[in-house]
């Protein structure tokens, strides 16, 4: 499982490389110093001669993530909030754990295009297109099976087994950024009118009241 896991792994990272599409680093690496005073679009780079190998390196993604939660699902991430050394390379990496039936809600990554990798269980993946069709597109992935979300796009992964399930993604970009939507459109702070959701789906306001009353604290 160990040496599968991590072959797996690599591959999915190293997929993630090919579609990078930040901008390209002109040094060697620019490890990451979060520097609150300074604003840019990304992170001030460390003195080089300060770099230590700890600044690369993550442990801990064999292991599972806690899946004790409404959805049913874990999201361990590694980017360049846990490996400093992204900071200007394009490519992070996430484990992702589903209990039996356990989701990973519905999201998008607004900087990132996501390559999927399934190491255990049977997922059920979909992602919708623009608003030209909203069209789903969907596929009952197994184990060794690989899926590509594009950059953007709404998608989502469900457990459909009894057992357990883990998946390992690629994203090209060092803080892919999540937008669950449920959580966003409902559990906005401070919240977005009623009245505005109401006539945005179509429903009685009680009933956007009802859904907003489940997502609050939640950000």
């Amino acid at each position: 499982m160990t040496t599968g896991f991590l072959l797996l792994a690599f591959l999915a990272f190293s997929f993630s490389l090919v579609s990078a599409f930040e901008p390209s680093p002109l040094q060697d690496f620019c490890v990451a110093v979060k520097n609150e005073e300074v604003l840019v679009n990304g992170f001030v780079c460390k003195d080089p001669k300060e770099v230590r190998a700890d600044d690369f390196f993550f442990m801990g993604l064999d292991k599972p993530g806690n899946t004790d939660n409404k959805v049913g699902s874990n999201v361990t991430q590694v980017n360049v909030a846990q490996i400093p050394g992204l900071n200007t390379l394009g490519v992070s990496l996430v484990r992702i754990d589903y209990a039996p039936y356990g989701l990973n809600p519905p999201h998008t990554h607004p900087r990132a295009t996501e390559i999927l990798t399934v190491l255990e269980g049977t997922l059920y993946i979909g992602f919708v297109t623009s608003n030209t069709d909203n069209r789903l597109i969907t596929k009952i992935l197994q184990k060794g099976d690989v899926f590509v979300f594009p950059v953007g796009l709404i998608h989502f992964q469900f457990n459909i087994g009894k057992t357990n399930a883990i998946a390992i993604a690629g994203l090209s970009s060092q803080n892919p950024g999540t937008i669950t939507i449920a959580n966003a459109v409902f559990g906005s702070n401070p919240p977005i009118s009623d009245d505005v959701l109401a006539k945005a789906f179509q429903v009685d306001k009680k009933v956007i009241d009802y859904l907003q009353s489940q997502f609050a604290m939640k950000n």
